[in-house]
């Protein structure tokens, strides 16, 4: 089994009329992310995380702001592509960790669908899925309403091809969760609880 972790971090300019997406779900509020694509800039940081552990770059660079296609893009579309990537190589997330950093709307209420959404694309279970949302105490860009930032941290799991694995993530059947068949949770995939 090879054990990496990564981390990212990504930050959004905050404009009024425009949609906010944080974590898959959208959050009421009168401001939104200036982005090319939806601007879920917690999606964005958790796939650089994802990225980094596996020294694959990042999203500006596999899906780069000067391509039309990426235009206004749903973030979670962007986040599929890259756990898919992540199983090409043999790897998983084995649990994640957000931190998001807004003055304005509170958070709270959403932070659980953000953890489902997350955990459905990531092939784990919501307890495997951290969001916790800070102010900045009025400090800062983000403390005068200007922006959001966001980091996250990723636990990635490999070891396809070396016999057994559960072959829950993606159906490979050939140790995709890097778990060798150890049956009882070890992998952090939850599919053996």
């Amino acid at each position: 089994m090879d054990i990496r972790i990564g981390n990212g971090y990504d930050v959004h300019a905050l404009a009024a009329g425009l949609p906010m997406w944080l974590g898959g779900v959208q959050i009421p509020s009168e401001n939104g992310f200036v982005a090319h694509s939806d601007g879920d800039v917690a999606i964005h940081a958790l796939c650089d995380a994802l990225l980094g552990a596996l020294a694959l770059g990042d999203i500006g660079h596999l899906f780069p702001d000067t391509d039309p296609a990426w235009k206004g893009v749903d973030s979670k579309l962007l986040l599929e592509k890259v756990v898919s990537l992540l199983a090409e190589y043999g790897y998983m997330a084995g649990n994640v960790d957000i931190t998001i950093a807004l003055q304005q709307p509170k958070l709270a209420p959403y932070i659980n669908p953000m953890r489902v959404t997350l955990a459905n694309i990531l092939g784990l279970t919501p307890d495997r899925v951290s969001v916790k949302a800070t102010t900045t105490e009025r400090l800062g860009f983000v403390g005068r309403g200007e922006g959001c930032e966001v980091w996250a941290t990723a636990l990635v799991i490999g070891g396809i091809g070396h016999g057994g694995g559960c072959g829950g993530h993606g159906g490979h059947g050939d140790g995709h969760c890097g778990c060798h068949g150890e049956g009882e949770g070890h992998c952090g995939c939850g599919h053996h609880e």
